[in-house]
């Protein structure tokens, strides 16, 4: 089978394949007591992915088998598959024709089972907060070229990030303590490190509260606030209808009170 082929048949790719179930087999193998739902789901995917390689090693025994045509139609009205000569031997090239297309449809069948299982996977280490677990099985499954289901497993991941830090991030005030500024930056850092919807915008109208409690904060001890500061600049609005750069801003500002305040 072709690289290309590889590439336009995910499910018959070995190496990626199996990431989702090297992971699962990590998890069950960093503790044995593990139970319960994670536990559950490593092994269907495990199970499944099994199922899937054993489907992938058929057709690839058949496809590469004598007397298999190029494609089931390639033979079909073919003037030896008609007379039953050449070197498919009439029934025996359709036999085997059959035998292809019914365990590449398993293949298929056990790798939409085995994306799924890996959705439930990942559900489970979302409830879990194994984030970094989720960020690797949606990388697994994008570089197979699911990546709509990537894409839908991102989005989950950073709602529940979102959901995580939603009460530290409402907390952000431009009269909040010095104290509060740093785990301020780490919860908006968490959250622009996930995909969702509206991220850069909903973070974006947390900036000028947080550049005001940064400005005071830097005016209470006196600090010489440089020419190149961009703090003020943020506290009065002046990147509210710029979110996509929001993150710059954000590592701006954290810098600035780390650098001055912290």
């Amino acid at each position: 089978m072709s690289e290309s082929d590889v590439a336009t048949s995910p499910y018959l790719s070995l190496r990626r394949a199996v990431r989702p179930a090297i992971l699962a087999h990590g998890l069950l193998a960093a503790d044995q007591q593990r139970a319960g739902t994670l536990a559950a789901e490593c092994e269907d995917l495990l199970f499944l992915t099994r199922e899937l390689l054993k489907a992938a090693g058929r057709a690839r025994l058949l496809d590469a088998g004598p007397g298999l045509p190029d494609s089931p139609e390639a033979g079909r009205d073919s003037p030896d598959s008609r007379s039953g000569g050449g070197h498919g031997g009439g029934h025996g090239g359709g036999d085997r024709a059959a035998q292809f297309l019914e365990a590449y449809a398993e293949a298929g069948l056990l790798w939409a089972k085995v994306v799924g299982s890996s959705l439930a996977l990942a559900g489970a280490l979302i409830d879990r907060g194994d984030w970094e677990d989720v960020r690797r099985l949606a990388s697994f499954l994008a570089d197979a070229g699911e990546a709509s289901a990537a894409a839908d497993l991102r989005i989950r991941l950073g709602n529940a990030v979102w959901k995580t830090h939603r009460e530290r991030l409402e907390s952000i005030s431009n009269t909040m303590p010095p104290a509060a500024i740093g785990p301020a930056i780490n919860a908006l850092r968490a959250v622009l490190r996930e995909e969702f919807p509206d991220r850069n915008r909903e973070v974006n109208r947390f900036l000028a509260p947080l550049a005001s409690a940064i400005h005071a904060c830097m005016k209470n001890q006196g600090v010489d606030i440089p020419y190149s500061s961009r703090v003020e600049h943020i506290a009065t609005g002046g990147v509210a209808k710029y979110p996509d750069i929001v993150t710059i801003s954000l590592d701006e500002l954290a810098a600035e009170f780390e650098g001055l305040c912290g």
